[in-house]
């Protein structure tokens, strides 16, 4: 597994793009919006992961998740399983490939995905 990005909720999204580019230096690498009401912008800093800044209105604003590329979502949550872990979210199809989700034993959530 390797870590990808970690997902941020934010209220106000360029006040957010202003503060990750202008104060942390990062650069955005791409901006989607996938459904009404959804905006998503993620930025690169130094290193292969991202910040992911999501604004919506369902979820509370703060850390969402930590994401993790996997090559095989399926084989990785059965292991996953057989050594305790919590899925809170079964493999699923989403528009760039696989998503599942568990939780770490404080709470945190591990997104797995398993792009196209």
């Amino acid at each position: 597994m390797k870590v990808k990005y970690a997902t941020i909720i934010v209220e106000d999204m360029d006040e957010s793009i202003k503060f990750y580019t202008e104060v942390m230096g990062l650069k955005i690498d791409s901006q989607h919006n996938p459904q009404p009401g959804v905006t998503i912008t993620l930025l690169k800093g130094e290193g292969d992961a991202m910040i992911e800044l999501i604004m919506n209105t369902e979820h509370e604003t703060g850390l969402f998740s930590v994401g993790m590329d996997v090559e095989d979502i399926n084989t990785t949550v059965e292991e996953l399983k057989s050594k305790g872990a919590k899925i809170t979210m079964e493999p699923t199809p989403i528009t760039v490939g696989t998503l599942a989700f568990l939780e770490d034993p404080n709470g945190v959530k591990i997104a797995l995905i398993q792009h196209h």
